[in-house]
């Protein structure tokens, strides 16, 4: 669970880079072998294959001019466009959707991809001579030029994968599918942790507390690896104070030691948590809980008002929901190579994900019957899914379901059938 993946997902400044980097040695590797090829031909005296060569360059010369030309040109228009498009999507579904278009693989791809071939057409135009003597040229960049007209035709089919990308980002269906995805991702990370919130003992009295002396954001991940080494080797337990996607500042406790004799070297535990400006998903389960919440409350606004998008979200909520019902939550223990729990970090519990995932669409969908429906079904279906200890905030919900429908909606009539279960919402 190292953050450095995540972290380099959520840039998008690293896929173009490489691309670049690529891009240059590729241009060095083909254009020595332009150089060797014709030197071989050369040293066998065979002028007339080297001056054939020299017609085919100078045809394709004019492909590869107009690649670098053009391509710096196209790369504008297509992205310039491809934010519209964006600002459109997070506009009506929730501005963290763009964090979808950041972490797109074939987004940075295409980009990457673009930029690699403009950069490769600029280089291998470098290489064309005004010599035409086949026995007084040095380079005649044939390999280099075929190879340019093949990263063209790679472009050409990124991008058609990158509209399709981008057109469906912008249906609602399909964004709320990547962040399920996203979700339960981080569920089969977890997986391999013991989540069990007892059976691990009661942790010694805490003898220490470590400040974040850091700048102020939002915690995004922690170094599991650096802060289990540093534990094990002062031996002592590190426990998380504040949960991932908590707000932090200078100052407030991050660690609690246990154990031991003191705490370790502030030095030791530098770089061990990562702070940003909003949260990801990288070892936070609630955070596509809160992805789904907000698109459904803005479509629930008077503004948009579309509750067939909140029942999507419903959908994929339960979803979430019915994946938990059975697995031990609230604290996670990461154990060292003997298996001592070294780091204790605390994961939301069941009452929390079911509030977070419930409370407000259940405030703002009261008069759009379509939503209360696929509410009370989603309710109905959790609670036949979950422990018998886990059913209290499904029926707390459930009642506040009802007793606000019984205050807002006049007609009997109306009440009844804004609480029938309906998977559908209306079906």
């Amino acid at each position: 669970m190292s953050p450095l993946r995540e972290h380099l997902r959520d840039t998008f400044w690293f896929t173009p880079t490489v691309g670049l980097v690529a891009a240059g040695l590729l241009a060095f590797g083909v254009l020595e072998l332009d150089r060797l090829l014709i030197e071989a031909l050369q040293e066998e005296q065979d002028y007339d294959t080297v001056e054939s060569l020299i017609g085919i360059a100078d045809d394709t010369k004019t492909i590869v001019t107009t690649v670098g030309s053009a391509m710096l040109t196209f790369i504008g228009v297509v992205f310039s466009i491809s934010l519209v498009a964006l600002q459109m999507a997070s506009g009506q579904f929730s501005p963290r959707v763009v964090r979808l278009y950041v972490r797109s693989r074939i987004t940075k791809s295409t980009f990457a991809v673009f930029l690699a071939t403009f950069l490769f057409a600029l280089l291998v135009q470098t290489s064309y001579e005004g010599e035409t003597d086949p026995r007084a040229v040095q380079t005649v960049p044939i390999v280099s030029s075929l190879a340019c007209v093949c990263m063209v035709l790679v472009s050409l089919g990124l991008f058609i994968a990158y509209v399709n990308s981008t057109l469906r980002l912008m249906q609602v269906s399909h964004v709320v599918d990547r962040i399920t995805r996203e979700s339960f991702r981080v569920l089969a990370r977890l997986e391999a942790v013991d989540t069990a919130a007892d059976g691990k003992g009661a942790l010694p009295t805490a003898t220490a507390e470590i400040a974040y002396l850091g700048r102020a954001g939002v915690l995004r991940d922690v170094n599991i690896a650096r802060l289990v080494r540093v534990a094990r080797r002062h031996g002592v337990v590190l426990r998380l104070i504040p949960r991932i996607g908590d707000f932090v500042v200078p100052g407030t406790p991050l660690l609690a030691v246990h154990g031991g004799t003191g705490a370790p070297p502030q030095r030791l535990l530098r770089y061990s948590v990562s702070v940003g400006v909003e949260r990801t998903f990288h070892q936070d389960p609630a955070f596509g809980l809160r992805q789904l919440s907000d698109i459904a409350l803005r479509a629930l606004s008077p503004a948009v008002n579309d509750p067939t998008t909140a029942v999507q979200c419903l959908d994929r909520i339960t979803q979430f929901l019915a994946a938990l019902a059975g697995r031990p939550l609230g604290v996670l223990h990461h154990g060292d190579g003997k298996g001592v729990v070294r780091l204790v970090q605390e994961l939301p519990g069941w009452t929390g994900l079911v509030d977070l995932g419930f409370t407000e669409i259940r405030g703002c969908a009261i008069g759009s019957p379509q939503v209360t429906r696929r509410l009370t079904a989603a309710l109905d279906d959790l609670w036949g899914l979950a422990p018998e200890d886990r059913r209290p905030p499904l029926e707390r919900h459930r009642a506040l379901l009802a007793q606000s429908v019984e205050r807002t909606v006049p007609e009997a009539a109306d009440r009844e059938f804004s609480l029938l279960p309906d998977r559908q919402g209306i079906g």
